[in-house]
């Protein structure tokens, strides 16, 4: 079976009943992650949960079908999460795949969220023909799909959320669909709503519990960065620890920011001038008009083999930062110095 995170919602249900294989990809991770715990919550019985790297895959190839025939301590069910880049646990999967296809017993059911991996990837291809197996594609979604998406979640907390509100949520966490479904738990819980009991939100309600918008935390500093405008660099930085900013939520604002710039340059054509071409998307409501003004100027410097680079750089450092979290500060500092000359440089 495959998806993208148009018919995911559709196919998730019949997915979680039949597949035991999960594989949850694109450049949207933050769409994957959130696919991933939406399927983890719609087993029958999910029991223990079992977290595997892909790199441990990579290196014992047989460690996933042990894994998914193992009974848990308590001798009660569990699935497994894994956490792959690209085609780690493809070797992984195979062994799994014989295994059933050879009438071994039926695993648990395994959940795979591949960072830098597609619908085309090897790992996918293995699975993607399978009744047993669902491949699911995110791209960045954009605020109208975002939008829809908190007010389903809304929905299902027992939250009746106007279109504004729910655009408001969407912004505030930059399109990411796992902060978002945070705030509207919170919500849930503030205002003691439930699918029984459905609350209305109102703008008072959102003041007290949602999170700082982008405006007032990140987007300044990934700004200055990607735009390439060095001189602002050290004041924004200086504001980002004064305010205490989390390193790892600034980085996949980054993230999402260059996967943005991905989305476009795709569909960008040669040679077509990055200012025109955004102040189209911008018209066509698949841009934000005030993000329209930094999107022109970061997409004419991050195209191509540059933004490949970037989108690399961003991912190294993701690994850096959750691997040494003590000089966590000190990586993100250099390398956002480092990616701000290079757009300077570009932009000569």
């Amino acid at each position: 079976m495959k998806a993208t995170q148009r018919d995911f919602a559709a196919a998730a249900p019949r997915a979680a009943r039949s597949a035991r294989v999960f594989f949850f990809c694109g450049p949207d991770e933050a769409g994957a992650n959130a696919a991933a715990q939406r399927i983890a919550a719609m087993l029958d019985d999910p029991g223990e949960r079992v977290d595997l790297a892909g790199g441990d895959l990579r290196r014992d190839p047989v460690l996933l079908d042990d894994e998914a025939r193992s009974t848990s301590l308590f001798a009660g069910s569990r699935h497994i999460v894994v956490r792959a880049n690209g085609d780690e646990a493809h070797d992984a999967v195979a062994n799994l795949l014989a295994a059933i296809d050879n009438g071994e017993g039926t695993p648990c059911p395994v959940l795979i969220v591949a960072t830098s991996a597609t619908d085309k990837s090897r790992t996918a291809k293995l699975l993607e023909k399978r009744d047993d197996a669902l491949v699911a594609m995110f791209w960045p979604p954009d605020l109208n799909q975002v939008r829809d998406t908190v007010r389903t979640m809304g929905d299902e907390a027992g939250l009746r959320l106007s279109g504004p509100m729910a655009e408001r949520i969407a912004r505030a966490t930059g399109l990411d669909v796992r902060l978002a479904q945070s705030e509207v738990t919170k919500l849930a819980l503030y205002l003691d709503a439930s699918p029984e009991a459905p609350v209305t939100v109102d703008a008072e309600a959102l003041d007290q519990i949602g999170a700082r918008t982008e405006e007032d935390g990140f987007m300044p500093l990934v700004n200055a960065v990607l735009s390439g405008r060095t001189a602002e660099l050290s004041g924004e930085l200086h504001r980002m620890r004064e305010m205490n900013l989390n390193p790892v939520g600034l980085l996949l604002a980054f993230e999402r920011r260059a996967a943005q710039l991905a989305q476009l340059d795709s569909r960008m054509g040669p040679g077509q001038n990055p200012r025109q071409f955004v102040q189209a998307e911008t018209k066509a409501r698949r841009v934000f008009f005030k993000d329209a003004p930094d999107l022109s100027d970061q997409l004419s410097v991050w195209r191509g083999r540059r933004l490949d680079r970037l989108v690399s750089r961003l991912v190294e450092l993701h690994r850096a930062l959750l691997a040494n979290s003590s000089a966590s500060e000190t990586l993100l500092t250099q390398t956002l110095a480092g990616i701000a000359r290079v757009g300077a440089g570009a932009r000569k």
